[in-house]
């Protein structure tokens, strides 16, 4: 299996999912082929919840790096696409990048960022 994949299903080993039992797990990898992880960490409140893909990018641009080329995020049983604010962060640092879907059974499906997020806004619009 893709070490991305690896990085991404260790990674929701550590969610701190308390309330939902939703247990997700993000690695994304940079321009450079490093990877960064993270996992959904969850609050009473819920609106204080913070999902995996934006802890692996936010991780990701606290050391350094800013563009990403793709992201594997695990979650189970199902695969599970990012959420809305998701979606808009993963475009503004990767564009149209691959964004792979895996659970722990190894069951996988690959798609683009142009997929989930049609006539993205990033800030080609504020010109």
């Amino acid at each position: 299996m893709d070490e991305l994949l690896q990085a991404a299903l260790a990674a929701r080993e550590n969610a701190y999912a308390p309330f939902s039992h939703f247990r997700v797990g993000a690695a994304v990898e940079d321009e450079n082929g490093r990877i960064f992880t993270g996992c959904n960490v969850e609050n009473a409140t819920y609106g204080l919840t913070v999902c995996a893909e934006r802890v692996a990018v936010f991780k990701g641009i606290s050391e350094g790096a800013r563009r990403f080329r793709r992201i594997a995020v695990a979650a189970a049983p199902k695969l599970a696409t990012p959420c809305g604010a998701c979606r808009q962060i993963l475009w503004e640092f990767g564009g149209d990048m691959e964004v792979i879907l895996v659970n722990p059974a190894g069951e996988t499906l690959t798609l683009r960022m142009a997929e989930l997020l049609p006539r993205a806004f990033d800030a080609s619009n504020l010109d």
